[in-house]
């Protein structure tokens, strides 16, 4: 019994700690497949959780805090691809100075407003409620069917559901869409789309809007759902880990949803193997166990990375042929 409650704890772990590379990737994926390298993931994650805390905390009210982080985020990505696009600046450097400057500057003005030390208050009240499953109370005495029904398919805020509805969304627009088409296209030779009448820059904005959106929702998961506060660099690597999945996921909606699912398990392996005596080897260091997610990284990267085929034109600004 003790070995099905602690792989239970892991599934449900997972499952609510895989929105947040979720959002990411779908959103990297987006900007991607548009032909641009989206390094700035980790900073508009950044920003959006900041943003999302301190509305959702000074109006108490969740949905305001994540349509404040929306906005932040999509004018971000709007910078970035003003940037990268417009002005065909250095799409590497540009998501790298994101990161940089969102992780100095969340912290920077958290303290100036709320001087707890570069964190917001906790949210309390205005934190996103959980949900329950119709129909939970009927089997709770259920062997299975109740822990089913109550924290597998019930339990969640609708940032979780969100998530997972958005997968089969994603891949109807990028592969039955016309915009998934001009989407793929730009990203794969954006001269041959520009001859056929598809504008390169307009598909590529759209695509950093989406993006902007997708990866607003990582950032308020982070601090309006699993935390209940903002504090700095909260991230720790969701938007390279992010990243990777989608190298995982040959850029990919389903396989990439899948990569963030897998280092999401070995997450929550790592939560539920802290303070446990394991059989013959103990109690592990909480510092060796902290590792597991960033050594699984690096071994997807180096597995994985030769194999895994980018959209040709990618980190390529496009120049419009005269």
């Amino acid at each position: 019994m003790e070995f099905f409650d602690f792989a239970g704890a892991i599934i449900v772990s997972m499952i609510r700690s895989a929105p947040v590379l979720m959002f990411a990737a779908l959103a990297g994926l987006f900007a991607e497949r548009s032909g641009v390298v989206d390094l700035g993931l980790e900073g508009k994650i950044l920003a959006s959780a900041f943003v999302s805390a301190a509305v959702g905390y000074t109006t108490q009210n969740p949905w305001l805090g994540i349509a404040a982080g929306i906005a932040v985020s999509v004018a971000i990505a709007m910078v970035q691809a003003f940037v990268s696009i417009t002005q065909k600046g250095n799409q590497l450097v540009a998501g790298i100075a994101i990161n940089i400057a969102m992780s100095g500057l969340t912290f920077v003005v958290a303290q100036y407003i709320f001087q707890q030390g570069g964190r917001t208050p906790d949210l309390g009240e205005a934190r996103l409620s959980r949900v329950a499953v119709p129909g939970t109370e009927l089997v709770a005495d259920v062997p299975f069917l109740g822990w089913f029904f109550k924290d597998v398919l019930g339990g969640h805020t609708p940032l979780v559901y969100l998530a997972f509805a958005l997968l089969p969304l994603v891949h109807w627009v990028v592969y039955h869409s016309r915009f998934g088409l001009r989407l793929r296209a730009c990203g794969e030779n954006p001269h041959a789309a520009d001859a056929a009448g598809v504008s390169v820059e307009k598909t590529r904005y759209m695509a950093m809007f989406a993006a902007g959106v997708l990866c607003s929702f990582s950032g308020a998961y982070l601090s309006i759902v699993q935390s209940g506060f903002f504090l700095r660099d909260m991230s720790a690597g969701a938007g390279y880990l992010a990243l990777t999945a989608l190298v995982f996921g040959n850029w990919r909606p389903l396989h990439t949803v899948l990569g963030c699912l897998m280092f999401s398990f070995f997450t929550a392996v790592q939560i539920q193997l802290e303070g446990v005596d394991l059989p013959v080897v103990g109690r592990i260091p909480g510092s060796l166990i902290q590792m597991i997610p960033y050594v699984v990284t690096v071994i997807v990267l180096a597995g994985l990375m030769a194999k895994s085929v980018a959209p040709k034109a990618i980190g390529k600004p496009f120049v419009k042929s005269r």
